[in-house]
């Protein structure tokens, strides 16, 4: 049982080791840039401001209703997460070493 518990881990850490050569996954394969352009436009575009602000206000409702303050928080948080995301994950995608 405790051998195959080692060769399971030392599976998934040759696994692991072979994910670097996916590096440039995000700066390839153009299939797809209409449908990314499209997507990180709606996000960071109007839509997305307005999305961030609705749950801010929507948060802000919920907050006075219960007296609570989490909502509104979850709002916030939501709103920052929606603008920064897109940014991060470009980042991360087109990043080289």
């Amino acid at each position: 049982m405790k051998n195959k518990l080692i060769i399971s881990r030392i599976a998934l850490l040759c696994a692991m080791l072979g994910i670097p050569a996916f590096a440039f996954a995000g700066t390839t394969g153009t299939e797809f840039l209409a449908l990314y352009t499209w997507i990180n436009g709606v996000v960071t575009g109007y839509l997305g401001r307005a999305i961030a602000m609705a749950s801010v206000a929507i948060g802000a409702l919920m907050s006075v209703a219960k007296s609570n303050p989490i909502p509104i928080l979850v709002g916030i948080g939501f709103a920052i997460f929606l603008q920064y995301t897109p940014t991060i994950i470009t980042g991360i995608l087109t990043a080289t070493i």
